[in-house]
């Protein structure tokens, strides 16, 4: 029998997934209890949309047939992009084979009245102007693309092949869609100026849930650097490993405009519809407004860095 690879066993133990957990289980912080933080604003506004807590539903699509077909496509979507417009936030909405992941997204964001938004998947070809003109269709203002997708293979076997994009081809497609634009998939201060460069209005620092690439660094390990150097220029989301919302602060703390989650979101839409989401998001809002009257944090749009525990550093 063959001896396997590193990267083999890396696939098989879900590296990238696992360090985007421990990327934020290595953060700690910094417990402040003298100050007069009682009722902290986790209000923030991003992309000119008002949301009660810095948090979006990450897209992820074909869940009816990828977590057991417990629920249809269209009950999952309507359930996250509800329960997020219900609890203040946006939800986001994923691409995909078969065709109707992408319609239903369309639908169920209409039926919101344009409070969600879609992303596409980086297509080559005409697909992706199509799907660019059908989401002008739905009432959204913002959509988005998960560039971070461009290395999943099934889709080319399928005849539907993605691809990375040239920087003046992304500006094409930005230009094209007419409305603002996030690019999800940052992982790099370079990709990050030239999402810039493209004319994007925010970035998603994310490396697909860690399933695309084995040993990619968690996503918390390299934001820091990314929104140095471009958060003065664009607005700055990551996602990759949040669970809570002590994983919220930490990843505004570390320079996140806001954050997105996924999988739990879905497990949640799974097991309760759009009250599962709702009962997810005030858990998440709850332990958010904890931490921040913990550590002094009196607003979501303004988290001082100096929250993060360094283990050099004096404690005053």
């Amino acid at each position: 029998m063959p001896e396997r690879s590193r990267e083999w066993e890396a696939l098989e133990q879900g590296a990238a997934f696992k360090d985007n957990i421990a990327a934020l289980e290595e953060l700690h912080l910094n417990m402040r209890l003298i100050h007069e933080v009682t009722e902290p604003d986790t209000g923030v506004e991003i992309l000119g949309k008002k949301l009660s807590l810095p948090l979006f539903a990450a897209p992820i699509g074909g869940v009816s047939f990828n977590m057991g077909g417990k629920i249809s496509e269209q009950e999952y979507v309507k359930a996250i992009l509800q329960g997020c417009k219900e609890a203040g936030i946006i939800g986001c909405t994923g691409d995909g084979v078969p065709e109707f992941v992408f319609k239903t997204a369309l639908e169920e964001i209409k039926a919101v009245q344009g409070e969600g938004i879609p992303f596409i998947k980086p297509w080559e070809g005409d697909e992706l102007f199509e799907k660019i003109e059908r989401a002008k269709t739905c009432g959204t203002h913002i959509m988005g693309m998960d560039i971070d997708a461009a290395g999943l293979i099934t889709l080319r076997k399928m005849g539907r092949p993605v691809s990375p994009k040239g920087v003046d081809e992304l500006g094409q497609i930005i230009k094209k869609s007419g409305m603002k634009f996030i690019v999800k998939g940052i992982m790099t201060v370079s990709d990050a100026r030239a999402a810039v460069y493209a004319g994007a209005d925010a970035i998603v620092v994310s490396n697909h849930g860690g399933r695309v690439m084995e040993y990619t660094p968690g996503t918390a390990r390299v934001l820091p650097q990314i929104a140095r150097a471009v958060g003065q220029d664009i607005c700055v989301l990551a996602d990759g490993g949040v669970r809570t919302g002590g994983d919220i602060l930490k990843m505004l703390a570390l320079g996140a405009d806001a954050v997105m989650i996924g999988r739990p979101f879905s497990v949640a839409a799974m097991g309760g519809l759009k009250k599962g989401v709702t009962t997810f998001i005030e858990t998440v809002k709850s332990e958010l407004i904890q931490a921040m009257v913990l550590t002094g944090t009196r607003r979501a749009d303004q988290v001082d860095p100096s929250i993060l525990f360094k283990a050099c550093s004096s404690l005053d």
